[in-house]
């Protein structure tokens, strides 16, 4: 039986992704980087394997210098920088967050993303849900 070079764990003859953490099998080529789409499909590949919901989540704020320039530039008018950046910032962190779950569970996607976001009381909110997988590359016909 053959094992997993990235987790040890033991695999069944013939698998291409190994159950526990989602890494590529033999000569099989590997997923470079986990995947994560807001399609319910990856182009190439195959759902193997259905893990669950997975979540991220983060509550951000701006400090004091940062809520300052933020005022100055809502004076003058136009995009107030200061504020995309922290939902920038946010949503790469709810993205890192729910990758992680993903990977726990032993996924190597993550499809059919969602980005919520909400604005409580001058705390930016990102939410990001989507579905952990195992995928392998499809085979061509």
């Amino acid at each position: 039986m053959p094992f997993c070079s990235k987790c040890g764990a033991q695999l069944p003859e013939g698998t291409k992704f190994c159950t526990s953490c989602g890494a590529a099998i033999g000569s099989q080529p590997a997923t470079t980087e986990f995947i994560v789409v807001t399609t319910p499909t990856i182009p190439g590949y195959r759902v193997k394997r259905i893990l669950g919901v997975v979540t991220g989540l983060t509550a951000r704020t701006r400090g004091v210098g940062g809520k300052f320039v933020a005022s100055i530039q809502s004076m003058v008018g136009g995009e107030v920088s200061a504020f995309t950046y922290e939902i920038e910032k946010a949503r790469d962190e709810a993205i890192q967050r729910m990758k992680e779950q993903a990977q726990q569970m032993g996924a190597n996607a993550v499809i059919g993303i969602d980005f919520e976001s909400a604005d409580l009381l001058n705390v930016i909110v990102i939410s990001t849900t989507g579905t952990a997988v195992i995928v392998e590359p499809e085979q061509p016909t």
